[in-house]
């Protein structure tokens, strides 16, 4: 019998059998959760089954990794208890006195980290619009810069930025590349085999895809001593993945390749039809030939687009949130990547300093039928227009 690790299975059959793991005792073929906190010493005071303390490692985490790494193409993975604190262990592990380049359009909890926190631990970043690599460039200052940052597509504008011309640009200049590939998800990019060094999830979102565990993930290009200081950082703060949201993390992850696909449909759809309604001022989605970054997404993105998109509408504010405080099917929440399709009006939740227009609308698309969601929204649309 072909094992799972041979190469001709491919990722979407590898994550559906969360790699075909067994187990040994009960031949179980959903992996058991490992709930010890400390582990039995051998005769002579040695740890040879690899285990000290809960703290630093776990089996049941250790087999998410294992996942995280293969569909990433990774030399290595860890997950950690959110993706704030999967960014923030890349970002503790520079010195102080380094340099950042990061994204401006990115996820607004990690924005407001790096201009207020990062600076008490001497990290210095420059904001640029990254898919201007004239601007990135210019950014760059060699030798000091450690570090270049970016997000694509871009939440909640969907910016894409080429990952390839970035990373040649950063490792001109002696930095790594870290991508956060949270809403792209690895069934449609990889960005290690476009340049990046690390790469980051929210696996709270598409990776888990269930709104039931908050999670984060890395996933490294090859171990080296940078990575061992992102793994010492992790061990000694104590940021693990707990073992139960490991468990409900490989769950999750089993129907990656079919909720992807089922979002990516749905969002071009909508995409489309929502393109030429009367309300709608503009559409943000890369699937959209009329996008700035479509080419680039198509080149980057294989199997579909994301199941992400932005509405601005003609109304602005005011009718931003008078559509999303109208709708019935979609959920008004925070979080994206679900079962379930959300809506939020995104300025409201970043607040000052945020490059969301006040117009604008974030959808993140789930598996529910795409005419549900059209009907259901184009009605909050006309309800909000009318008031």
């Amino acid at each position: 019998m072909r094992s799972m690790d041979d190469k001709g299975w491919s990722r979407r059959t590898q994550v559906a059998q969360a790699l075909g793991r067994i187990d040994a005792e009960t031949r179980a073929v959903v992996p058991p959760i490992h709930l010890a906190t400390t582990f039995i010493r051998d005769d002579d005071n040695q740890y040879r089954s690899g285990f000290v303390y809960g703290r630093p490692d776990n089996q049941t985490v250790r087999e998410a990794e294992a996942i995280v790494a293969m569909l990433e193409g990774a030399a290595a993975a860890m997950v950690l208890s959110s993706g704030m604190s999967a960014a923030a262990a890349v970002f503790m592990s520079l010195s102080p006195g380094d340099h950042v380049v990061a994204s401006k359009v990115m996820y607004w909890a990690q924005r407001n980290w790096l201009l207020t926190d990062a600076k008490a631990w001497g990290i210095e970043t420059t904001f640029v619009d990254s898919d201007d690599l004239a601007a990135v460039e210019a950014a760059l200052n060699p030798g000091r810069t450690k570090l270049v940052w970016i997000e694509t597509p871009a939440n909640p504008l969907w910016t894409v930025t080429d990952i390839e011309a970035v990373a040649k640009l950063a490792h001109g200049a002696g930095a790594r590349l870290a991508v956060d590939s949270t809403a792209a998800t690895p069934m449609l990019t990889r960005p290690l085999e476009h340049g990046a060094d690390i790469v980051m999830h929210s696996a709270t979102k598409y990776l888990n895809g269930h709104s039931d565990v908050v999670a984060g993930a890395l996933a490294t290009a090859r171990e080296d001593e940078f990575w061992e200081r992102v793994g010492r950082f992790r061990r000694s703060v104590g940021t693990i993945l707990g073992p139960f949201e490991a468990f409900l993390l490989i769950r999750g992850m089993r129907t990656l390749d079919l909720r992807v696909k089922a979002a990516c449909a749905g969002a071009m759809e909508l995409a489309s039809r929502f393109d030429a309604h009367g309300f709608v001022s503009s559409v943000l989605y890369p699937g959209l030939p009329s996008h700035p970054g479509h080419a680039i997404a198509a080149r980057q993105m294989t199997g579909g687009f994301g199941g992400m998109l932005s509405l601005r509408l003609k109304g602005g504010e005011a009718a931003a949130i008078g559509a999303a405080a109208r709708v019935g099917l979609w959920k008004r929440a925070t979080s994206l990547g679900g079962v379930e399709s959300l809506i939020e009006h995104r300025a409201s939740v970043e607040g000052a300093g945020s490059p969301c227009p006040p117009d604008l609308l974030r959808l993140s698309v789930g598996i529910e039928d795409p005419d549900d969601l059209f009907a259901d929204l184009d009605a909050a649309l006309r309800e909000a227009h009318r008031n």
